[in-house]
């Protein structure tokens, strides 16, 4: 019964999505295709403004609230039974419902989050350290015994401040069987490591469903100490709220397989491990495939000696119980902040003449890994290749990586000082002479390393959009360096701790070592290295290779000069591929929303926005009319200029 149920529940989203993208992505597998073609490359000169309308965030929150903010949600539209809303959430988690064809606005939840910072012994309200406040989706769950009824759709989200909610699809209104009225507060369930303290454990990124569960990830504050809170993904009854299953990363049990390749303390104590980006769904399966992240601390592991699997991996578990299933670890024994951010994506593929139904795992190392769903057989072989293993004293780095044969990576894996930017004329050279250079895994030092990919990527959270009658998949990739520096306690200047400066050195609590990070620039912040800093590129995924990368963005708001020079630019979020054989994707520093020709990466249209767009847009069709919808609103990274803007794009009406 439980495996029917899961398959019905696939068919019913697999149906759903191609005229109303009622999951966070576009499908339960992160896909980002859409079927739809209305607007295509013969129609897109025509696209123009539908609606356009703000949330009232940047209004009702503090400033230095919203420069802490990412307006990063990808909104989704429910079906004709649950209300027919366009659902989105701001980055503090109010919830929204507006028309999907006017943008007026039908219901709104707020569920009050707490806005304070980082809580600590010396600072318990955390007004000196601000986290980022991001909501980048909620997710729907339908009851398929009782459609119709009070609470039979709902709304599933969680807070930054650790809570669950449920709330009727269609009037808003909390459901008061789940939790306590329509909220389940779990701190107590996610804080219990002491100290841990308030803000170092937060939800992001919505739920994924399969059956009566919806499991959800964290993100832990990383880069502070090396007993961080627990990253354990964990499964609750959509009904009720209770937890019904957990799976830690850091394998606790002895009993586990991977134990006996961890030290015992290190098992113990070691945080992290999290998932804080998206998690994708095979319901017919019964699988849920999670990109863990790195465990406590990023850039040093002496405390952590070993792969420290299955941190920095992708796993498979089984969806209704939580058991492992298999897992692969993308990089042994991370010190240079290579999690997996990027949500893995199901595709079906075909090997040797029998099907292969894949999930791609895309990585900050720009590198991409396909894997069978049901046995984690790679798709291109994987080759183990030594790396650098001279770090600094005490670490234990791993002999080799695991490097795919194909795709090749999508950005360059190696940075010497004769690759550096013509236009800096050797100023990079001068500034970082003392710091270590060369091919990926260079080890972080204590005279500096310029890390290459960046700890950005790569590939980040936008994760990767697959054109399903092509088998193409489209991704935007970074393309810059990174400087991460190592300082011993002892050594640290006490002149450069005071403040919360960027780039300021900043204890690793349990390590010998400061860290001292940030981009790699030259005194007159241009990149170290040539650009583009961004790009578009297009796998075949059939053969694994490049059909053609580009651009992606200029650099008209970030230079000094307003130049519209395509060099790329800043990116964080992903795109859209659509059946009209266009890719949409905001993401770049430089506020414009993009359509791309997917046969050739030819640039058609753009529309300049009111804020920068760094979430996935969506679309749908209504009424006969295809809607193209994106939110808008800063970056508290690269561009502070915070928004709250939601925009629906469309061709005119006859």
């Amino acid at each position: 019964m439980r495996v029917l149920c899961f398959i019905a529940i696939g068919l019913w989203t697999t149906a759903g999505v191609a005229q109303e993208w009622s999951v966070w992505g576009g499908d339960p597998g992160g896909a980002r295709y859409s079927a739809l073609n209305q607007i295509n490359v013969d129609t897109i000169d025509d696209l123009e403004i539908a609606w356009q309308v703000q949330t009232g965030a940047v209004e009702k929150y503090p400033e230095i609230a919203n420069l802490f903010a990412g307006f990063q949600v990808n909104p989704i539209l429910l079906p004709e039974n649950a209300g027919r809303h366009l659902i989105l959430c701001t980055p503090f988690h109010d919830i929204i419902a507006l028309d999907p064809e006017t943008g007026e606005e039908r219901w709104r939840y707020e569920p009050d989050v707490h806005m304070g910072g980082y809580a600590s012994d010396d600072d318990p309200e955390g007004k000196k350290s601000l986290p980022f406040k991001k909501c980048r989706g909620v997710s729907l769950w339908q009851d398929s015994n009782d459609p119709s009824g009070f609470c039979a759709s709902r709304i599933l989200t969680g807070t930054t401040d650790l809570r669950l909610i449920a709330l009727d699809a269609r009037s808003g209104q909390p459901c008061p069987d789940f939790g306590a009225n329509g909220e389940k507060d779990v701190n107590d369930i996610y804080l219990t490591k002491k100290p841990a303290w308030r803000n170092e454990v937060q939800f992001y990124s919505p739920p994924v469903i399969i059956g009566d569960l919806m499991v959800i990830g964290t993100s832990v504050r990383d880069n502070h100490r090396i007993d961080a809170p627990s990253g354990a993904i964990r499964a609750f009854n959509v009904r009720t709220g209770e937890m019904a299953w957990e799976w830690d990363p850091i394998p606790r049990d002895a009993s586990d397989p991977e134990y006996v390749n961890w030290d015992p303390k290190a098992a113990a104590t070691t945080g992290g491990g999290n998932v804080w980006s998206m998690m994708s769904v095979d319901a017919e399966r019964d699988l849920i495939f999670l990109p863990t992240t790195g465990p406590s601390v990023d850039f040093y592991g002496g405390n952590r000696p070993g792969d420290n699997r299955y941190a920095d991996s992708i796993v498979a578990l089984r969806g209704s119980t939580g058991e492992l299933v298999w897992h692969f670890q993308t990089i042994h024994h991370d010190v240079w902040d290579y999690d997996n951010a990027a949500q893995p994506v199901l595709v079906d593929l075909v090997k040797d003449g029998k099907p292969f139904p894949a999930v791609i795992q895309a990585t900050k190392t720009s590198m991409i890994y396909i894997f069978h769903r049901e046995t984690g057989e790679p798709y291109f072989k994987i080759e183990e290749r030594p790396v650098p293993t001279d770090g600094v004293m005490g670490e234990h780095l791993s002999p080799t990586q695991p490097f795919p044969v194909a795709p090749p990576p999508l950005s360059p894996h190696n940075f010497t000082f004769e690759d550096e930017w013509w236009l800096n004329f050797g100023a990079c050279a001068d500034k970082y002479k003392d710091a270590r250079v060369g091919p990926i895994f260079t080890p972080p030092s204590e005279e500096g390393t310029l890390v290459v990919p960046a700890t950005a990527g790569g590939v980040n959270w936008g994760s990767v959009a697959i054109h399903k009658p092509s088998n193409t998949l489209i991704t935007n990739v970074l393309n810059l360096l990174h400087f991460v520096q190592l300082i011993p306690n002892d050594k640290v200047n006490p002149d450069e701790l005071s403040g919360e400066t960027m780039g300021a050195p900043r204890p690793l609590i349990g390590t010998p070592y400061h860290l001292k990070q940030g981009p790699a620039m030259s005194p007159r912040f241009t990149p170290c290295n040539a650009p583009p800093f961004a790009k578009l590129v297009a796998v075949d995924l059939n053969d694994g290779t490049i059909k053609w990368d580009v651009p992606l963005g200029t650099i008209e708001k970030v230079a000094p000069i307003p130049l519209p020079i395509r060099w790329g630019a800043p990116s964080f979020s992903g795109g859209i591929v659509t059946g009209g054989n266009l890719i949409f994707i905001g993401a770049t520093a430089d506020d414009r929303f993009r359509a791309f020709n997917i046969e050739n990466g030819e640039e058609i249209w753009s529309q300049k926005m009111p804020k920068g767009s760094f979430a996935h847009p969506m679309t749908y069709k209504i009424n006969g009319r295809q809607y193209v919808v994106v939110v808008s609103g800063g970056h508290p990274f690269v561009d502070q200029d915070p928004g709250d803007f939601v925009t629906a794009f469309a061709l005119p009406q006859d």
